[in-house]
């Protein structure tokens, strides 16, 4: 768990600061000037392009620090000069939230190091205004929590809609199918045929596709083969598959990306779909060395991965790095419901690209905020510094996405004004050229509980608080400000799944009443 603490100025430093602060605003606006920042409105917070009323900036350039530092009661700080700052590449992924929800269906307890908050909260629709073109809107929105001075704060980020289907770019997709001894089991090679089929049939005629298998040794079933006249032959393809031995996963990963490059579309989405329940355990298993494989064609071709991970023994850890890796996202499958979601209802985005390389960093106000944690994103933290460094990694995100990161702060007793600003950078998926787009938030916005804000913020902290429970047995973490309890999360999410009708929230009702019977807290 990483707390941030920002150091209250000093009052007769204060001038000194607003000059600073001043000509820090005036840079960041040179900046965006160069980089071609978007500028718009948003719901929830203003969104601007550059540097804010309050003349705080969206966020500052980089300063030299001074290195990490303790603080008191435990928090961890930063230097005075950095700790305000929040910076994170984007995430879509959702199948942490997914196994865990399998896991305690089946009556198991979810190990804590498998859970991300952020995939809970992402797994669940959101109620943010959406751009008209490529890139984001930004929404930020909060409310107080029953500890006294602690809030959640939401930081939303939204693309444009999915395009019709006959509006998209065309699709090159290379299917990497595991058919290892372990993809016997029911739910797992049955699971991907059918989701393969399904996908099949939802796909253009001007789109292509390839399979790959892989067992002790991978196998190119079908090269890159428009779907046009052709479906016929994949399915055949698709429905021959059969489980064999051993899961060398460096090979699949290995044939499926040189098929993915033999077969590389230009103006397309050229994109390797691997369905796994990758459990290496044969050939290469080191994972650094099968991801340096997924890098370098990445870095070379700009061929990303969509990883479905299917299977109640499930390697979610490899899984998950691998799409990082790839500069992609992943997906839990168990049932042909979240098979018809994932490879149907969600197929625009998850084959489409509206961002490349999108990182987010939040700039809380050291007038008005004394700590900060972000919820999540662990492994996806970026330093202050790179966040406009074009070089370092982002994420990658589709149209119909929605990106949410909550942040539980901490407020000055009595204080009022700004209190943070949230800035997204990526890059225009076609051209490379970078863009900008930002929106703040105020403490009179924020709404006096938690439980008296819009439906979606609610299910949002009923999927962290949920979250937050289910990793509490691993010492690294303490509970979020205003944990209810299992028991009353249940009464909340059940409320909220009769308020938005939403079958989505209904499961997550459903997985915290196993939770809570269980006695996992």
């Amino acid at each position: 768990m990483q707390w941030y603490r920002t150091p209250r100025p000093d009052l007769p430093r204060r001038r000194a600061r607003r000059l600073r602060t001043a000509v820090l605003a005036l840079a960041a606006a040179g900046g965006l000037l160069l980089t071609a920042c978007s500028a718009g409105g948003s719901d929830g917070g203003r969104a601007t392009g550059g540097s804010h009323h309050n003349g705080f900036p969206a966020p500052p350039p980089a300063a030299p620090t001074s290195g990490d530092r303790s603080g008191e009661d435990g928090y961890a700080s930063a230097s005075p000069s950095r700790d305000h700052l929040s910076t994170f590449a984007l995430d879509v992924d959702t199948a942490s939230y997914e196994y865990a929800r399998r896991t305690l269906a089946g009556g198991g307890r979810p190990d804590p190091a498998t859970i991300r908050p952020e995939e809970f909260v992402n797994s669940f629709r959101q109620d943010y205004e959406r751009p008209d073109g490529n890139g984001f809107t930004v929404t930020v929105d909060g409310a107080r929590t029953d500890r006294k001075n602690w809030s959640l704060v939401r930081v939303g980020l939204a693309t444009r809609p999915a395009a019709a289907a006959g509006e998209r770019p065309p699709a090159a997709l290379t299917f990497v199918v595991d058919i290892s001894g372990s993809m016997a089991e029911p739910g797992r090679l049955d699971l991907a045929q059918k989701s393969l089929d399904t996908m099949t049939n939802r796909l253009r005629d001007d789109d292509s596709v390839a399979l790959v298998t892989f067992s002790e040794r991978a196998e190119t079933v079908l090269p890159m083969t428009r779907l046009g006249g052709h479906r016929g032959e994949i399915h055949a393809a698709v429905d021959s598959l059969e489980p064999a031995y051993s899961t060398n996963l460096g090979a699949g990963v290995e044939t499926g990306y040189a098929t993915a490059v033999e077969g590389r579309r230009p103006h397309a989405t050229n994109r390797v779909v691997l369905i796994s329940d990758a459990l290496a355990n044969d050939g290469d298993t080191d994972p650094d060395s099968i991801l340096e494989r997924i890098s370098t064609a990445r870095r070379a071709y700009g061929i990303t991965l969509f990883g479905v991970g299917v299977g109640s023994d499930y390697g979610d850890a490899l899984m998950e790095r691998l799409a990082d890796k790839g500069d992609g996202h992943t997906a839990y499958v168990s049932a042909e419901d979240d098979a018809r979601k994932v490879f149907c209802d969600q197929l625009p985005q998850n084959i489409d690209l509206t961002a490349r390389d999108a990182k987010a960093q939040v700039a809380f106000d050291p007038e008005t905020v004394t700590d900060f944690r972000l919820v999540g994103y662990d492994d996806r933290r970026v330093a202050d510094d790179d966040f406009r460094d074009d070089r370092v990694d982002g994420g990658e995100v589709g149209p119909g996405h929605t990106v949410t990161a909550l942040y539980a702060v901490r407020t000055r007793p009595g204080a009022e004004g700004h209190l943070a600003t949230a800035t997204v950078r990526w890059l225009d998926p076609d051209t490379r050229a970078p863009h900008e787009r930002s929106g703040e938030m105020e403490t009179t916005a924020l709404r006096d509980s938690v439980w008296e804000a819009s439906p979606r913020f609610q299910v949002t902290a009923v999927a962290a608080y949920f979250a937050d429970a289910l990793r509490l047995g691993d010492d690294r973490w303490s509970a979020l400000p205003g944990d209810p309890g299992l028991g009353e999360l249940k009464d909340r999410a059940e409320e909220l799944a009769k308020r938005t009708e939403d079958r989505d929230v209904r499961r997550l009702a459903d997985a915290i009443g196993e939770a809570d019977r269980a006695g996992l807290r």
